[in-house]
């Protein structure tokens, strides 16, 4: 409809002799409307999830018991930093990344770019690794000098395979629930993600009171999702593991943020109920079990999760997170948004409607 009223505009001012009128006064409207939607997109993106999102909760299943939440042995790790390593650092948010054993590339790009911050706005920070066991035994050593080295990993007992995110997904919350309650918020990102606690934490401080005790999951929501039944699929779920056709809106799993309580009443509700063979994928179990404990999804728009996200210095600078972020790209996008000068409010607007408006259209049309 906007696109039209353009083209409209375009024709009249085309012609010689026009005069100014009502058309004139439509064509401005047209293009103020247009200016104002790019300027606040993500508002508007925010609004018509929110809309779209189902806000019924399952009764009498809000109220658990921190008491009652299982707590996660030190034995059950075969690797880990100090048990005192958040006693001695009290982070406000720990950020535990999801990565594979043979990606030290990603996880040496994320040491020496945003998982390196120690402080934000005063807030201290604090991000550490969770992997599998992997299957190379040249591999287990390496990892073991790496853990030795920067004392930064943390490995779960089960074999590091896509099938087996969910259990690398319970492992973190065990961890984050057993040796680190000092953190307010736990962040759980993907090792190929560009993560932004900067942008993160203001966000959270406009829209919530940072030390507020509420439940808070927050990510990119995916709504009305079906599970997928193609054999074939990594990301096959049979009927008999999951029988609705449609899961409960979840945020996407390369990102997403969990208060402590949130996170108390999800690893309650996962620890409730025996683990479906096959385990669903993890972004999607942790939503079954935040709707299980009675915990809503909230959609926030800086983070990705969806269509790819295209460099935009002013746009990076205020998204919490871009997905698809390879090592290079990493160490030289977070240099480049951290260089001088920081950008102005209407510079931050403006790129950020650019960058999502043209990630809207690449997915559109297909493209990469």
């Amino acid at each position: 409809m906007v696109g039209r009223g353009l083209w409209v505009c375009k024709s009249w001012f085309g012609r010689r002799g026009a005069k100014l009128g009502i058309s004139h006064l439509f064509c401005a409207v047209i293009a103020s409307a247009a200016l104002l939607a790019l300027l606040f997109v993500d508002f508007i993106e925010s609004w018509i999830t929110s809309m779209s999102m189902d806000k019924a909760v399952e009764p009498n299943r809000a109220i658990i018991s921190i008491q009652s939440v299982p707590l996660t042995r030190p034995e059950e790790f075969l690797l880990m930093p100090s048990p005192l390593v958040c006693q001695r650092a009290k982070p406000h948010l720990i950020t535990m990344v999801s990565s594979a054993p043979a990606n030290q590339r990603a996880r040496q790009a994320i040491r020496d770019t945003w998982g390196g911050e120690v402080e934000v706005g005063g807030l201290r920070v604090m991000t550490l690794f969770m992997l599998g066991v992997a299957t190379d035994p040249g591999l287990t050593k390496l990892l073991i000098v790496e853990a030795h080295e920067q004392g930064d990993l943390i490995q779960g007992r089960f074999v590091d395979t896509y099938s087996n995110l969910t259990l690398k997904t319970l492992s973190m919350l065990g961890w984050v629930h057993r040796f680190c309650p000092q953190a307010h918020f736990m962040a759980k990102v993907d090792d190929d993600v560009l993560f932004n606690p900067s942008a993160l934490l203001q966000f959270l401080n406009k829209s919530h009171n940072l030390y507020e005790h509420t439940d808070l999951y927050l990510g990119r929501v995916h709504l009305h999702v079906a599970p997928n039944r193609d054999q074939e699929s990594k990301h096959y779920l049979p009927a008999e593991a999951y029988h609705p056709s449609v899961f409960p809106d979840y945020c996407s799993g390369t990102a997403y943020i969990l208060s402590h309580s949130a996170l108390l009443k999800i690893s309650l509700a996962a620890s409730a109920s025996p683990l479906p063979t096959p385990l669903p994928p993890e972004d999607v179990f942790v939503g079954l079990c935040a709707r299980a404990a009675g915990v809503l999804p909230s959609h926030c728009p800086l983070f990705s999760g969806g269509p790819a996200v295209p460099y935009g210095r002013c746009c990076y600078q205020a998204m919490v997170s871009i997905h698809h972020t390879p090592p290079r790209e990493m160490l030289q996008y977070w240099t480049d948004v951290h260089s001088s000068p920081p950008c102005s409010w209407l510079s931050l607007r403006a790129s950020l409607g650019m960058c999502k408006v043209r990630a809207m259209l690449s997915d559109a049309l297909g493209l990469e």
